[in-house]
C-alpha cells in the first residue's frame, strides 16, 4: 500500500459519499482511474437504475483507460441487472489493475467480479481502506446478507434523560442544528418509523423539510389500527408513501386506510403486539434497506430488546425536566448493573448547544 494508492482510494471514497442516500437498494460506490500518476477519470453511482461509478469514470477516461489503474470502493459487479456488468466494461477498456476497497457481499458477485477480471489478465487487489468503505454501506451490507433493514434509533432528550414533560410535550427539546441533522438522516434513509402513540400525540409529518433531500417511506407500528384518519401522514399528499404495520387481519378494517392510498403490512403477533422482526423482514422484502426509528419508547424498547437496532443516536439538550418526564426506552426488569444493556463504538459531537452521542448496542441485547 503506497501513499498514492491511499490518496486515490480516499478520493474514490469521497466520491462514493456523494451518492449516499440516493442509490438504495444499490450501494454507494466511487471510482477513480489513474494513469502515470494522473487522474484521468472519476465517477460515482448517482441513483438506482443508473450507470455505476466505473462506467462514469471510464467514459471520462475514454481510450486513455487502457493500461490504467482503477480505484473503486466496491468489487466491480459481474451480473446484469438494470445495467450491464462493470467487470466487462473494465475488461473491454483494457485497464491494467483494479484496487477495490472491499468485496461485494451480494451473493451474485462475492468474488466473481475479481475472478472475471483476473481471468482477463487484470491484476486485482482488495482491502485498501476496507473499514471506511464498509462504513459507507452499512445498510446495503446488512440488507444483502440478512434481508433485514439497518435500523438507527434516534432520540432527543434532556440532560436528565427525558423525551417529554409529564404532559407529553416534547417540542422542541433539541435545537435547530439538531433538527437539521435529523432531517439529513431522514433524507438518507429509506424509511422513518414511529409508533401509533407518537402519531396520536404529536401528529408528525415525517418528511424532509430542513434540508434538501428525498422523503422516506413513513412507517407506523400500529398493532390494532388506532391511527386516526385525520393525521398528517394520511393526508392526500403523504398517504401514498405511508405504511401501517399491524396485526389486524380484517380486510374491512384495512379498507378505510387503503382507500387513502396507505399500504397495510400484516405482521405476526408477538405478546399481543406487532412482531418487530417479522415486520422488518417484510419491509426488507420491499427493498427498504435503512430505517430511522424515531419513537416512541415502547416501539424502541421492544426493538432494542429483540436485538434489532443497529445504531443509536442520542441528542442531549442542555435542559432538565425532572422525574415526572417520559423516558426514551420502555424497558423494565433490569435489577442490577450486570444486566444493563451495553453499548460500544461510542462517539461524541456537537450540534449547536446540543451533544450528540452515537453508539451501537451489543447483540443480542436482552432475552425478550
Amino acid at each position: 500500500m503506497s501513499i498514492p494508492d491511499l490518496k486515490h482510494m480516499k478520493r474514490a471514497l469521497s466520491l462514493a459519499r456523494k451518492g449516499m442516500g440516493k442509490t438504495s437498494p444499490n450501494p454507494a460506490v466511487g471510482c477513480v482511474i489513474v494513469k502515470d500518476g494522473v487522474v484521468i477519470g472519476e465517477g460515482w453511482h448517482k441513483k438506482a437504475g443508473g450507470p455505476h461509478a466505473e462506467i462514469f469514470a471510464l467514459e471520462m477516461a475514454g481510450t486513455a483507460a487502457r493500461n490504467a489503474d482503477v480505484y473503486v470502493t466496491l468489487e466491480p459487479c459481474c451480473h446484469s441487472g438494470k445495467t450491464p456488468p462493470c467487470s466487462e466494461a473494465l475488461i473491454a477498456a483494457g485497464v491494467k489493475r483494479v484496487f477495490a476497497a472491499m468485496a461485494d457481499p451480494n451473493s451474485k458477485v462475492n468474488g466473481n467480479g475479481f475472478r472475471a477480471l483476473e481471468k482477463a489478465g487484470i491484476i486485482t487487489e482488495c482491502g485498501l481502506m476496507e473499514d471506511e468503505a464498509r462504513a459507507l454501506n452499512l445498510a446495503f451490507i446488512k440488507h444483502v446478507t440478512t434481508g433485514l433493514p439497518y435500523v438507527i434509533y434516534k432520540c432527543a432528550m434532556t440532560l436528565d434523560g427525558k423525551i417529554a414533560t409529564f404532559t407529553g410535550e416534547s417540542r422542541w427539546i433539541s435545537g435547530a442544528e439538531s433538527r437539521r441533522f435529523v432531517h439529513r438522516l431522514r433524507s438518507r434513509c429509506d424509511g422513518v418509523m414511529v409508533g401509533v402513540d407518537t402519531i396520536i400525540a404529536d401528529d408528525p409529518q415525517l418528511t424532509v423539510r430542513h434540508v434538501r433531500g428525498k422523503n422516506p417511506w413513513r412507517i407506523i407500528v400500529d398493532s390494532t389500527l388506532r391511527t386516526p384518519e385525520s393525521v398528517n401522514v394520511l393526508s392526500e399528499s403523504l398517504a401514498q408513501k405511508t405504511i401501517i404495520a399491524t396485526t389486524e387481519q380484517n380486510p374491512r378494517v384495512h379498507l378505510r386506510y387503503l382507500q387513502r392510498g396507505v399500504s397495510i403490512l400484516v405482521c405476526r403477533e408477538r405478546n399481543g403486539k406487532v412482531d418487530m422482526e417479522d415486520m422488518l423482514k417484510q419491509l426488507g422484502e420491499r427493498n427498504i434497506q435503512s430505517i430511522l426509528l424515531e419513537g416512541g419508547s415502547r416501539v424502541a424498547g421492544e426493538a432494542l430488546k429483540q436485538g434489532l437496532i443497529d445504531e443509536c443516536i442520542f441528542f442531549y439538550a442542555p435542559k432538565v425536566i425532572g422525574s415526572d418526564g417520559f423516558s426514551p426506552l420502555a424497558i423494565t426488569g433490569i435489577s442490577s448493573m450486570d444486566k444493563a444493556l451495553i453499548f460500544t463504538d461510542v462517539s461524541v459531537q456537537k450540534a449547536g448547544p446540543d451533544i450528540i452521542i452515537t453508539a451501537r448496542p451489543e447483540q443480542p441485547c436482552l432475552q425478550a
